[in-house]
């Protein structure tokens, strides 16, 4: 009997210092988005942190310089995790007033006394203002979850959304949220995916859609506020560009936080695990949103913390202003 041998070996990739350093910089080389929109010269990053990495280092020193290495990026989207540390761009938020208070909210304006379901805390905070709080587009929520609580704030006038210091999640949660919100389909925004290992090797443009929700849902079509601040990021950020488009909706409070890619993972020889943005999201107007919504015209208004010791949310008050002036 004839045994045939296998005449090849797959070569494991090399765990050293240099090796996963190099592996790092390059999966972001060929995969990351938006070194353009940046302006960030990966090969000088490249060239500026490679002789700090030594065969001696530590595991925990190797982690720090790539660390330091990929807030380069100016991305809140790119984090590095090992066993001991997950790296993560705080300065897309910490030099921003952080315009919001859990606690203000549900001491000052109900008492502790609200709704809860599904992730979202609603209830009403003037006589004909209603109030929907949704902290993590991470939470899943459903349509009948939103038609109960619209139904419960149907008598309202107008409606306030908070998004404040919502760090993102999962875009099917943001698609059934706006449907509540449309009475028709409408262009939600553009995607494009790499092609290659360039740079700028991208595809065109494609189109995605939002339909609204399925017939015997509760739909709002009165005035909507939509309040955010620098901590609103990722699925967030999407939320509020989608929704910035819609006539009976105003963006009050303070320009997002961004953060417009969908994230890629990829595994570095010795385990490590990075993620990062790889393709591009763009609003219905084309318009990249990496770096944040802006608030509507006239809309930008911070929390002051002297009327905040008083038991007022400056944000929430001149939306129920906005609201109550429209009606």
């Amino acid at each position: 009997m004839t045994v045939l041998q296998a005449c090849h070996t797959v070569d494991e990739p090399a765990d050293n210092p240099m090796a996963n350093f190099e592996a790092l910089w390059t999966i972001l080389d060929e995969h990351y988005c938006f070194f353009s929109e940046k302006s960030v010269d990966w090969n000088e990053v490249h060239d500026r942190y490679a002789p700090k990495i030594s065969e001696e280092m530590t595991r925990e020193e190797l982690f720090s310089v790539c660390a330091e290495m990929l807030d380069e990026l100016r991305d809140g989207h790119t984090n590095l995790s090992s066993a001991f540390d997950v790296s993560y761009y705080r300065e897309w938020w910490s030099a921003y007033p952080q315009n919001y208070s859990a606690r203000l909210v549900e001491q000052s304006y109900f008492n502790f006394h609200y709704h809860s379901a599904a992730g979202l805390q609603y209830g009403f905070i003037s006589d004909n203002i209603g109030y929907i709080r949704y902290s993590s587009f991470a939470s899943a929520v459903g349509s009948g979850n939103i038609s109960n609580a619209l139904y419960y704030l149907r008598t309202a006038t107008g409606l306030i959304i908070d998004i404040r210091d919502n760090g993102g999640g999962d875009l099917t949660n943001v698609e059934t949220l706006v449907s509540h919100f449309i009475t028709r389909p409408i262009l939600a925004g553009y995607i494009c995916h790499k092609t290659g290992p360039g740079h700028d090797d991208f595809s065109e443009p494609y189109a995605f859609y939002y339909n609204p929700a399925e017939e015997g849902s509760v739909m709002w079509t009165k005035p909507v506020a939509v309040l955010t601040n620098r901590s609103t990021f990722s699925a967030a950020n999407n939320f509020a560009s989608i929704m910035s488009l819609l006539p009976q909706v105003s963006i009050v409070g303070a320009t997002t936080g961004g953060g417009s890619g969908m994230p890629f993972n990829s595994e570095l020889p010795c385990g490590w695990h990075v993620r990062f943005s790889a393709c591009p999201i763009y609003d219905a107007e084309g318009r990249l949103t990496e770096h944040g919504v802006d608030p509507s015209p006239g809309c930008a208004v911070d929390l002051d913390p002297m009327q905040a010791l008083d038991g007022k949310d400056t944000i929430i008050d001149f939306a129920i202003n906005l609201l109550t002036s429209s009606q």
